[in-house]
């Protein structure tokens, strides 16, 4: 059973277009290919992960998830259309989403490798077609065997 391990609001890197672009596919017009874009709400996700992505309406936007092992196998050389800007240069240590990565390491160091993931929300236009990507909400979810 997944549950929430930490709500990691707090360390909210805000808009970061480019590390949300190359990580979520979120205000994409960089051209990066996402780690983890459009992926909807995990199926097994618990039942108060659900009722908090309900009570967000139609706010919530753009949901999606990827787990500790995704992050860590990513090539983060990878570029964006240009083949100016790197995943590691937007999104890597020294970037906002440092302390995120940080806290899912920290959780995979206790819990099994396989058992991290990051599950992630946006309001408004997500897919960067119009209005504004407000900060995402963010939370480490952990699994018990």
């Amino acid at each position: 059973m997944w549950h929430t391990a930490v709500d990691l609001f707090p360390l909210d890197p805000g808009n970061a277009y480019g590390a949300l672009a190359c990580l979520f596919g979120i205000r994409n017009s960089f051209g990066f290919h996402p780690l983890a874009g459009g992926r909807g709400l995990p199926t097994d996700a618990s039942a108060g992960l659900r009722d908090t992505f309900r009570a967000w309406g139609g706010d919530a936007r753009g949901t999606t998830l990827i787990s500790w092992t995704e992050l860590e196998a990513a090539d983060w050389d990878a570029t964006d259309a240009s083949g100016r800007i790197s995943r590691r240069s937007v999104a890597g240590p020294g970037t906002g989403w440092a302390a995120v990565r940080g806290v899912m390491r920290t959780s995979a160091g206790l819990h099994e490798v396989s058992y991290v993931r990051l599950v992630v929300r946006f309001d408004r236009a997500w897919d960067g077609t119009s209005g504004t990507v407000r900060r995402p909400r963010l939370a480490a979810r952990t699994r018990t065997a």
